[in-house]
């Protein structure tokens, strides 16, 4: 095949690039310089001038009088004439020109164009794109004309699902090249001979942040050949349950600390499944095969050997019998197929834990519901809403088998425990007001069975409201009302859920207002970030030892030391929420607390929990970081563990891995909410190299931003905030530098690129938005609560939600394409996101802003009436009101 140097039209010359490894195309005439192949598509078909223009009526009318901020009314009659919207004349940009390497730097049609830009990009032409036969894996930047709209698009709008096959990726080169335009390519095998990953250089100077890069999946896993022992495509894990910061992993610590990349896994063992997605396979015969070595469990990676008698582990070779009854259907007493058994299939199974684990009866869930009912809290409308709120999710509630139990005690300054007899209609309230020795007031009927006491807790809802209506006690006792809740569950387990209106001044854990904003913005704010009180964290412990978990619904006005309170659930792997200067009065404020609360509620919990990891001999696990507690070296102790909840683990290689790829193994033990000991099994198999450039390769940008996230916070509170981001600042600086050191013709000389390979290309951008992030940014203005809370979701956000959470996505919603918005093969179709950056704002625009936690709309000045009156039915900007 004839080189992109040999296939130029007459007027152009190729120049190849060392530092880059790539032709430079160059216009003879004008000198102007570009990196794609010129006037040929791939096949060999000439390229038209001009970008076609989008077809009659696709493009929403209303839509483009939004986009070209025009005021006069456009529609109405159906005399309305299309308005004038010129042709697409350039304005050259005030720079000499496009840097080389540039996609085509910055350009300006007329607003509402519809052969619009998007990102600098130039609009490709027919025949190229997505599907088009163009280059593979370039976006097609088309207007929203008929023929323009790819089939492909969806996946660049939504992405692949979480849990879902990933589509076939097309092979992606820097600059919209094809792959055969790249000469410069890394050849060499891996260790084993396995396709080795190719590595390309992109310019970050030249290459502007493309959001849809972050729904790109992390770099393929190319494991040796033979290595697995099922062809299925669900037999290594998905990313959204345990993802690697390296997909190849370095066989020396030398080599793996010459690249500057952490090693790292983020792991969310219990991530929600959605309606359609597969659910995670359960194996209910409980033959469990593990290595009788390392106890690791049985595989997609291990060896069968002996004519499938015996089994050989990956992680330490041990050789280990296979069980009498694993190829048997005891459901149909019949021989079963081997090869058809979901832990040789999956790499995310579940097993029904046989009679040998279980040390006691599996216990019940219960859960114990302490309101705050001072002033402030009744004021607020908080208690009124909760109270709804339980009484609305009771059926929600897990009990399936009828042993769930419940509790609800009220506290002030005093405690306000409920006798609830079962099958009563009515209850009795029982006052406890010495909170310096805490005692149950009754040995019965304060935690019940939820559905033998049904009717009673209804009627106790409906009038906690109505009995602390007038109650003018200002002052909180939780230490206490905590202390009463753990003398209540510590028997069997359970969850505690307290919600706190104000500071607790009473009793054991009071606090004292540390906020002092003298020193807001100084090195001794990070002392704001860390506990006032040993007592969160020592009575956290307790309850851990005692398998209750706790979470926080946090509503204050004022200051509340979420640092503090947030021990509880950090250490009980519990969940925090906090909503400054709450009052229900809003109904935004009422309707955000009480879905999420109803989530916690109806969410089924695992119970009684430990965790460990076991990796491939070679490799040590050296820290581990989220919501739990470390029980001994590598048990990791969860009370209960909550769904969508992230841990990072750090990973050292302690000696030189001669095996062809490693094995992470992440086994979760717990009692389900419907009492019934299950163990879940997460294996991720990686292929080791020696090769540097594949380690580059390899690497997930996502999950190094959810790792560096942690590891900012956790140096915020170990030494100062400024600490912190220097911190995190540098690990990049280091990354870059490595990689140019190594992988550039360059080197370490002065050079006019910034270089990183195109699988990290989005990482700097992503440290940006985490060093500007509220729980670390430089700022004497951000109030303790809301940074510590901020500090609290850095550390326990999977990373689907983390990285919006810290690189919002932002839309366009005046220039939407006709389809955007409404509901596709892969639900509402989102317009494209564009870059989170304040450039892209427009007077006569209005935007979407969204983050995972809060949703923004922006609206401009110059915003024409029409779009105000379509989107909040309001005549004009003048009259919007902003705020929540």
């Amino acid at each position: 095949m004839a080189s992109p140097a040999q296939q130029l039209p007459p007027g152009w010359a190729a120049q190849w690039d060392a530092n880059n490894q790539r032709y430079l195309f160059i216009e003879t005439a004008s000198g102007h310089s570009q990196w794609e192949v010129p006037g040929v598509a791939q096949g060999g078909q000439p390229v038209p001038d001009q970008p076609p223009a989008a077809s009659e009526g696709a493009h929403n009318p209303r839509r483009r009088q939004y986009a070209a901020g025009q005021t006069q009314a456009y529609y109405g009659g159906e005399t309305a004439v299309d308005p004038t919207y010129g042709t697409s004349a350039f304005v050259p940009p005030t720079t000499s020109g496009p840097a080389p390497g540039a996609t085509g730097g910055p350009q300006f049609f007329t607003p509402g164009h519809d052969n619009q830009q998007y990102g600098g990009a130039p609009i490709p032409a027919p025949g190229t794109g997505i599907g088009g036969g163009g280059a593979p894996g370039v976006p097609s930047y088309y207007g929203p004309g008929a023929d323009a709209q790819q089939s492909h698009q969806h996946d660049y709008i939504n992405g692949p699902a979480y849990g879902q096959p990933q589509p076939p990726q097309p092979s992606f080169t820097p600059g919209g090249g094809s792959v055969d335009a790249l000469t410069g390519q890394f050849g060499s095998l891996g260790v084993a001979g396995q396709k080795a990953f190719q590595l390309y250089t992109t310019n970050l100077l030249t290459s502007p942040p493309e959001p849809r890069e972050l729904l790109r999946p992390p770099p393929e896993i190319r494991l040796p050949p033979n290595s697995c022992i099922s062809p299925a495509a669900t037999a290594n894990a998905d990313p959204s349950y345990q993802r690697s910061t390296l997909n190849a992993i370095p066989t020396t610590s030398t080599l793996l600390s010459k690249s500057k990349i952490p090693l790292a896994l983020v792991i969310t063992p219990y991530r929600s499944v959605k309606e359609g997605e597969e659910q995670v396979p359960l194996v209910t015969d409980r033959v469990m095969a593990r290595c009788r070595r390392c106890r690791t469990y049985i595989n997609p990676y291990v060896q069968f050997i002996d004519g499938g008698n015996r089994w050989r582990c990956c992680m330490c070779k041990m050789a280990n019998e296979v069980p009498q009854l694993f190829d048997w259907d005891q459901a149909r007493n019949q021989p079963a197929d081997r090869w058809a058994r979901a832990e040789l299939n999956h790499s995310v199974v579940e097993f029904v834990a046989p009679s040998e684990y279980i040390v006691r009866p599996p216990q019940p869930a219960a859960y114990v519901f302490l309101i705050d009912v001072s002033n402030t809290a009744v004021q607020s409308g908080m208690v009124a809403t909760a109270t709804r709120t339980i009484l609305e999710n009771l059926e929600r509630i897990p009990d399936e088998e009828g042993r769930t139990k419940v509790s609800i005690i009220c506290y002030d300054t005093s405690l306000y425990f409920f006798s609830i007899a079962p099958g009563a209609g009515d209850s009795r309230m029982l006052v406890v007001s010495d909170i310096e020795d805490v005692f149950l007031p009754k040995p019965s009927d304060l935690l019940v069975n939820l559905a033998e006491a049904r009717t009673s807790l209804e009627a106790l809802l409906g009038r906690v409201h109505d009995m602390f209506q007038e109650n003018s006690i200002i002052g909180s006792a939780l230490g206490p009302a905590l202390e009463a809740a753990f003398k209540l569950l510590s028997p069997i387990g359970g969850k505690i859920v307290a919600l706190s209106s104000s500071l607790p001044t009473l009793g054991e854990g009071a606090l004292k207002n540390r906020e002092d904003p003298k020193i807001l913005g100084t090195a001794k704010e990070s002392g704001l970030l860390q506990a006032a009180s040993s007592f969160y964290k020592t009575f956290a412990i307790k309850c851990s030892r005692a398998q209750i978990s706790v979470d926080m619904f946090l509503f204050s006005a004022s200051y509340q030391d979420v640092a503090s309170l947030a021990c509880l659930p950090h250490y009980t792997s519990g969940q925090t929420y906090y909503y400054p200067a709450f009052n229900a009065a809003r109904s935004e404020d009422a309707q955000k607390f009480a879905r999420e609360f109803g989530e916690v509620l109806a969410m089924p919990i695992m119970l009684g929990a430990v965790m460990r990891v076991r990796v491939s001999r070679g490799l040590r696990i050296s820290s581990f970081h989220g919501n739990f507690f470390v029980r001994s070296t590598d048990l990791l102790a969860m009370p209960a563990v909550p769904q969508d909840q992230s841990y990072a683990i750090e990973v050292q290689i302690e000696e030189t891995i001669t095996s062809p790829f490693v094995v992470f193994q992440t086994v979760v033990l717990h009692t389900t909410c419907y009492g019934e000991l299950r163990m879940r099994v997460i294996t991720l198999a990686l292929p080791t190299t020696t090769n540097l450039s594949e380690v580059f390769a390899s690497a997930d940008q996502i999950a190094l931003a959810t790792f560096f996230a942690t590891k900012a916070v956790e140096r915020s509170l170990s030494h100062k905030l400024e600490d912190a981001r220097v911190f995190t600042f540098q690990k990049l600086v280091e990354l870059l530098v490595a990689y140019k050191n190594s992988m550039t013709s360059g080197g370490a000389g002065a050079s006019a690129q910034l270089a990183i390979s195109e699988n990290m290309k989005m990482l700097p951008v992503l440290i940006l938005g985490l060093l500007k992030n509220v729980g670390i940014r430089q700022s004497a203005q951000i109030p303790p609560d809301i940074r510590a809370y901020s500090q609290v979701l850095l550390t326990s956000l999977p990373s689907q939600l983390l990285i919006p959470y810290i690189y919002p996505t932002f839309y366009a919603l005046h220039s939407m394409p006709a389809e955007a918005g409404t509901v596709g093969e892969h639900g509402v179709i989102m317009p494209l996101p564009l870059p989170s950056t304040s450039e892209r704002l427009e007077r006569h625009g209005l935007f979407l802003i969204e983050d995972g936690q809060t949703l923004f709309l922006w609206v401009g000045r110059d915003a024409v009436p029409q779009l105000v009156l379509d989107v909040f039915n309001l005549p004009s900007y003048e009259v919007l009101r902003g705020g929540k």
